[in-house]
Formats: structure tokens, sequence, C-alpha cells
């Protein structure tokens, strides 16, 4: 038996031929936003100043805060965003089985606490024993799971997310009145253009 197709890749909202649709879980779709450019973006934004770091672009903000400003309609923006992984050194099974061993003894010391809180004897034993096992078993699937690894990541990093620049954004019908509280801060940014 053959079913009838309808052309539902190409509808658009507002486009006939929307009642063929099949209704989702929620109901018909609908577009983003409502006018199918994707989310809304609330009111526009003007750049009042961009800054080489984080820490100048917050003592705008919190200057703006401290004289009255409603900072709620303002925004930090990082802009040339890069991810960095810095290399922290090397793994070896050796390692892995001690930092392993130290997340198991924090674990191992958590379920000793659960346990000793109903112990009606040595309790202090209760937790150095979940203190031991922690770790004794934290170091074996170190271990483990670095050497399953077949020597694919034989090192240690920390990921984090840095931004060329820090633009403070304002809702469009306030932005003269942070610009002249910007003035007197005489705190010179790096541009100011419209979003």
């Amino acid at each position: 038996m053959t079913r009838p197709s309808t052309p539902t890749a190409a509808w658009q909202p507002g486009m006939p031929g929307g009642d063929n649709l099949p209704s989702g879980p929620a109901g018909r779709p609908a577009a983003p936003g409502g006018d199918g450019h994707g989310p809304q973006t609330g009111p526009p934004t003007v750049t009042i100043g961009s800054y080489p770091d984080y820490p100048s672009a917050q003592r705008v903000v919190d200057y703006l805060a401290d004289n009255g400003f409603p900072v709620e309609r303002s925004a930090i923006v990082g802009t040339n965003l890069t991810l960095v992984e810095t290399v922290m050194g090397r793994m070896t099974t050796g390692r892995a089985a001690l930092v392993g061993a130290g997340t198991g003894a924090w674990f191992g010391l958590f379920i000793g606490l659960l346990f000793g809180i109903f112990t009606a004897g040595n309790w202090v034993a209760v937790i150095l024993v979940g203190l031991v096992i922690g770790a004794i078993w934290g170091a074996v699937f170190g271990a483990v799971a670095h050497a399953m690894t077949g020597g694919q990541r034989d090192f240690t990093s920390a990921s984090s997310l840095r931004a060329g620049q820090y633009a403070v954004t304002v809702e469009a019908d306030v932005a003269e009145q942070a610009r002249q509280l910007l003035g007197r801060m005489h705190l010179t940014p790096t541009g100011a253009t419209a979003r």
C-alpha cells in the first residue's frame, strides 16, 4: 500500500499546506521565535565599550551598578573565543593509580562517614576502613582505566575558554545613560559600536 507523500521538508510558517503536517507530542510544530529565524534575542542592544580583559569589563558594570544604572539590562559578551588546553603533565599507569586512589579515598570517606553515623561501636574504625577500601578500589580502577586507553592519551590537561576581548552591552534605550556614567569613570574602552 502506498501512502501519499507531502512536502513537509520545504514547509515554512504561514505557507499553505500546514494542516498536512503530522502533529508531534507537543502539538503542531512552530517556528522558533515566531519568525522562522531562530530564538528571539530580546530588545536591541548597543555596545558601550570593548575591553581587553574580563576584570576591566567587570569594573565597568560594577561602576554602573554603584551609580544606580539598571545593570539587569546589561551584559558582558566575550568575543574572539579560543579554546585553550593546558597540558598539566605526563600520565603514567602509576600516576593514574595515584589519582584514582585519591578519588576513591574521598568516596570511601563519604561512605565511611555515612555508615559511621549509624554505628553504635567504634565509628572511627568504620570511617578508616571506608577510606582504605575506597583508596584501594580507586587505585585499581584508575590503573585499569589508563591501561585500557592503550597509550592514546598519556598526558593530563585542563581546558579553558578564553575571549580575545570583552564587550559591555546595554539595551538601546538606556545606552545614553550608560555612556554618560562611563564618561565620568575615565576608563577608556577600545571601541563602541551598535549591535
